[in-house]
């Protein structure tokens, strides 16, 4: 019985790569590609897969969203995030949203073959760094990283704010209002529990 796979990226190589890596270590794969998310959602519509491997950057993607949004179409599928961020900063909060498992693009040919092995075997792929976040996380009940309280764009403002951004150069970037970068900024110090830019910087550099 064929295992159904969709591979969601809009990079041919990285596509092709992982094909490849998984048809020559894996039997009996049936591998289809999407290249951003509405075609994503066509194809979860009229067929059935076992795994999607998912980008976090697919264009027309939702972040987290993407998660439920495919599970409404089907509910059983498993969902491995493809990521070239960094696992300890993005990992957790898209395995609180319901992900099988999160997997760096960096990694190699052995991880991406464990990482698709595990989830095939048991339903989830998770490194001991990230199920011990997670055990802190529950017996804490707070997040074992601070930035895991905010949200996708409250994240992206704290970076480039890090980055040595001014409100003006954000709002161009992001195309939002000026007042807006404000808010987002006064919500970030507020949820982080400080003050100013050089606290942020700080923070940032210990835990991202």
């Amino acid at each position: 019985m064929k295992y159904k796979i969709l591979i969601v990226d809009d990079h041919l190589v990285v596509k092709a790569g992982v094909s490849i890596i998984l048809k020559n270590e894996i039997p009996n794969l049936e591998i289809s590609y999407a290249c951003n998310y509405s075609e994503t959602l066509q194809k979860i519509k009229v067929d059935q897969f076992d795994l999607i491997i998912l980008d976090i950057n697919i264009p027309g993607g939702k972040n987290t969203e993407m998660i439920s949004e495919i599970r409404h179409f089907l509910s059983n599928v498993k969902i491995l995030m493809f990521s070239a961020h960094e696992e300890e900063f993005y990992a957790l909060r898209y395995i609180h949203a319901g992900a099988d498992g999160y997997l760096n693009k960096l990694s190699g040919e052995d991880k991406i073959v464990e990482a698709v092995r595990s989830i095939m075997d048991y339903g989830k792929y998770l490194t001991d760094e990230i199920i011990d976040k997670l055990n802190n996380s529950q017996v804490n009940n707070e997040p074992i990283n601070p930035f895991d309280k905010l949200s996708n764009r409250e994240i992206e403002i704290a970076k480039l704010l890090v980055r040595g951004d001014g409100n003006l150069e954000i709002s161009n970037n992001l195309g939002i209002q000026m007042s807006t970068v404000s808010t987002y900024k006064n919500r970030i110090f507020e949820k982080l529990k400080i003050n100013n830019l050089v606290e942020l910087i700080e923070k940032y550099n210990l835990h991202v």
